[in-house]
C-alpha cells in the first residue's frame, strides 16, 4: 500500500506564513507596532527570525499583512432606514466590537496612535463608515449644507462608538467592563439617536 504523500513545499511555506501571521496578529494586538519585535514574532511562531524576514521583508510589511481586513466586512455594509434603524445599526456594530474585536482590529487600534500606516488604515475605515452613515441620514436631500450637516453628525456618532470601543477593549475602563452590552446600548441610544435625528432637524 502506497504511503500518502506529505505536504508539498508550497503548502509547507503557506502553513509557516500563516503561523507567523497568527503570531504577529496576536502580538501586535497585545503590544502595538512599536513594542512588537521580529524576534518575538519568530519565537511565538517557533521559527527563526531570519525566516520571518525572508517571507515578509520587514516588520512594516508583516504588520500590513497581519492587520489586513476585508473592505467588504460588516462595518462597510450600506446603512439604510430611518433614524431608529440607523441607531439600531450603530448599536449593533458597537455590540460586536465590545463583544470582542478580531485580533487584526485590535492590532490596528492599539497601533494607530503611534504608527502612521495603522493610523491611515483606521482613518480610511472610519471615513467609509461616516460616508455610508451620512448618505443614509441625508437621503433625499441634495443641498450641500445638508450633506455637510449629515457628515458632521455621522462623524460624531462614529467617533462615539470608537471611543466606547477603545475605553472598553484597550483601556479596560472598569465601569464599561462591568456593564453588559445591553446596558451600554440602552445608555447610549438617546445620544446616538439625537445625533442621527439632529442632522434632519438642522436642515
Amino acid at each position: 500500500m502506497t504511503a500518502a504523500a506529505g505536504p508539498t513545499r508550497a503548502e509547507r511555506r503557506r502553513n509557516t506564513e500563516q503561523r507567523i501571521l497568527a503570531a504577529a496578529r496576536e502580538l501586535f494586538a497585545e503590544r502595538g507596532f512599536e513594542r512588537t519585535t521580529i524576534r518575538a514574532v519568530a519565537s511565538a511562531a517557533q521559527v527563526d527570525p531570519a525566516l520571518v524576514m525572508q517571507y515578509f521583508g520587514s516588520k512594516q510589511e508583516l504588520f500590513s499583512q497581519a492587520v489586513r481586513i476585508s473592505v467588504a466586512g460588516a462595518e462597510d455594509r450600506p446603512r439604510t432606514g430611518g433614524p431608529e434603524a440607523l441607531t439600531d445599526s450603530l448599536l449593533a456594530s458597537l455590540g460586536m466590537k465590545i463583544g470582542g474585536l478580531p485580533e487584526a482590529s485590535l492590532a490596528m487600534l492599539r497601533s494607530m496612535l503611534t504608527h502612521p500606516e495603522a493610523a491611515e488604515a483606521a482613518r480610511a475605515t472610519l471615513d467609509r463608515q461616516i460616508t455610508g452613515l451620512a448618505a443614509a441620514m441625508s437621503a433625499g436631500h441634495e443641498a450641500d449644507h445638508e450633506a455637510q450637516d449629515a457628515r458632521l453628525h455621522a462623524a460624531l456618532a462614529v467617533a462615539t462608538t470608537v471611543g466606547v470601543t477603545i475605553g472598553h477593549q484597550l483601556l479596560g475602563l472598569e465601569d464599561l467592563r462591568r456593564a453588559s452590552p445591553e446596558e451600554i446600548a440602552a445608555a447610549l441610544r438617546p445620544a446616538l439617536q439625537a445625533l442621527v435625528t439632529g442632522a434632519a432637524h438642522s436642515r
